[in-house]
């Protein structure tokens, strides 16, 4: 029955009332109370019944109680000590979860994965805090881990950045360490009016399909350290902005660097694609 889920407003009130729990603005705790958004992020998604599952940030459990009647198995991190004893509660008869008490950015994932799923390889879902999503993701797709995919709720806002292409506003740094690794698309659209609290801002919930093969690049760390420093003075010309103390290079030197790439040096970051940004960091000294 649905006014027995944990995606009712009701059950969801009763459970924070019961428990005399507090919402952390900290932590950017919001709860889905939406019935519809949770289904969604899971059919669109694609959880099956093969699939393992690492949950980050479960809170009381709304999403992680779907995920389980879907998944085969289900892992969450929870980061608020306070929630476990609501999560031990809520999920007691939700026999394929284990909930872990943890910081996902302080946490080994490699020896969690290896424990807990075997070799498996598993889906990452996420309500994510707005303030913590970008180094959450760039750790989990820099550690080049055995997953599958990243479903993640995020602000609406950076969703757009994370799937934008050249020649956009939204397009970034951001844009192209995403797409490096995986091939990004939102899959729903969630307003701000599903969550108790209400959030300032609407959400996205993106799926980021990890690439089996990349785009070759000559050294990585010089690759996005050239992206960074092109998109910190993003309106200045590709060949001022790459002109920067971070990369210690002079302006000469870039402007021979782009010519050999066939680039004009009066573009502007949001002009180049990350192929661009490939042949221009391979000719660059170490840095």
């Amino acid at each position: 029955m649905e006014d027995r889920r944990l995606y009712s407003p009701k059950m969801v009130r009763d459970i924070l009332e019961k428990h005399n729990f507090k919402l952390s603005k900290s932590l950017g705790q919001n709860f889905l109370i939406d019935g519809n958004i949770v289904r969604s992020i899971v059919e669109k998604g694609g959880i099956t019944e093969k699939d393992f599952i690492l949950e980050i940030g479960p809170g009381i459990g709304t999403l992680t109680e779907e995920l389980s009647i879907k998944a085969k198995y289900v892992v969450g991190i929870e980061l608020d000590e306070a929630l476990l004893p609501i999560l031990k509660e809520t999920l007691r008869e939700r026999k394929n979860v284990e909930i872990i008490h943890g910081d996902i950015l302080k946490i080994d994932l490699e020896e969690l994965f290896h424990k807990e799923f075997k070799g498996e390889s598993i889906k990452i879902v996420a309500n994510l805090p707005y303030y913590i999503t970008t180094p959450i993701i760039g750790r989990l797709l820099e550690e080049e881990l055995n997953i599958q995919g990243i479903i993640v709720m995020i602000q609406k806002e950076v969703a757009r950045r994370m799937i934008a292409k050249t020649n956009s506003k939204d397009y970034s740094a951001l844009s192209i360490f995403v797409q490096y690794y995986t091939d990004p698309e939102i899959i729903l659209n969630v307003p701000r009016s599903v969550f108790l609290p209400k959030p300032k801002v609407d959400s996205s919930v993106i799926r980021l399909n990890l690439k089996n093969q990349k785009m070759k690049v000559e050294n990585k760390e010089i690759f996005f350290k050239v992206v960074r420093s092109a998109f910190n003075q993003r309106r200045k010309t590709i060949q001022n902005s790459l002109s920067s103390k971070e990369l210690n290079i002079s302006k000469e030197k870039i402007k021979e660097i782009l010519t050999l790439c066939n680039i004009d040096p009066q573009k502007r970051a949001e002009n180049l694609t990350a192929e661009d940004f490939a042949k221009i960091s391979s000719l660059f000294p170490p840095i």
